[in-house]
């Protein structure tokens, strides 16, 4: 069922929520850097190899940070639905339909804010009483949270490898995605991967503050959460432009 241009908004409309969407998930990013990094300080991560008593002392000097962090996040964190949202709706334009590949990245889309949710209440209540409880149960609380919170990133692989794979059989004279992207794409998730193996290494390269499992993805997340709005807004300005142009109906 069609609704065309003599119903529902003003087509404008829907462009302008599309662009306003794509640069949702740049600001939960840079909302939640900003906090993780300065206010909480779960980032950097702690060291695996911290004793009970050294994770209790953190979470005490860091437990207003902790549960501020928190509340800003959910006020901010669901605005990332919105990103998701919007990639997958380019992505049906590719697959000219709600096919495989569209439904994968709108399903582990909605699974990957509670990445960041979910973590965020283990460390919460550790940190809410922190100095009534016992440290090894502290130690817990931080272990859950840091396996849970960077352990995750594995998910988004897989969202990183379908949206690659809709980039590259896009076969558009002008692909709604560069080729690069698709790249890109593949990239974030052989470097996210290794995010899979913190559960086994305390120290090293592979442990949750490691150089292959926290910083390399750390740093190409940001590249990745760059790139993607700049390159939706272009597909918003080339969906707007195919629909002006052939006077499509505003929903398929």
């Amino acid at each position: 069922m069609s609704i065309t241009n003599d119903v529902g908004p003003d087509r404008s409309y829907l462009y302008k929520f599309q662009r306003l969407s794509a640069w949702s998930g740049f600001l939960v990013m840079a909302v939640v850097g900003v906090c993780f990094f300065t206010l909480s300080k779960v980032q950097p991560p702690i060291d695996p190899e911290w004793s009970a008593i050294e994770v209790k002392e953190w979470l005490v000097d860091n437990r207003s940070g902790i549960l501020w962090t928190t509340v800003i996040c959910s006020f901010i964190i669901p605005l990332e639905y919105f990103f998701v949202v919007t990639t997958s709706w380019q992505m049906r334009r590719i697959e000219r339909g709600w096919g495989v590949l569209t439904m994968t990245q709108v399903l582990t889309g909605v699974v990957a804010p509670i990445g960041f949710f979910y973590p965020m209440f283990i460390i919460s209540a550790a940190a809410y009483r922190a100095e009534e409880r016992a440290p090894e149960l502290l130690q817990l609380m931080s272990d859950l949270f840091y396996f849970a919170y960077v352990g995750f990133a594995f998910i988004f692989c897989l969202q990183c490898i379908v949206l690659g794979i809709a980039v590259l059989i896009d076969k558009r004279a002008k692909p709604i995605f560069p080729r690069w992207f698709g790249y890109l794409n593949f990239i974030m998730a052989v470097v996210l991967a290794p995010g899979a193996f913190i559960y086994v290494f305390t120290s090293g390269p592979l442990a949750w503050n490691g150089l292959f499992a926290f910083w390399i993805p750390c740093l190409a997340y940001l590249v990745w959460k760059v790139a993607t709005p700049i390159l939706l807004l272009k597909a918003v300005d080339s969906e707007q432009a195919e629909a002006d142009r052939e006077q499509v109906p505003i929903f398929i």
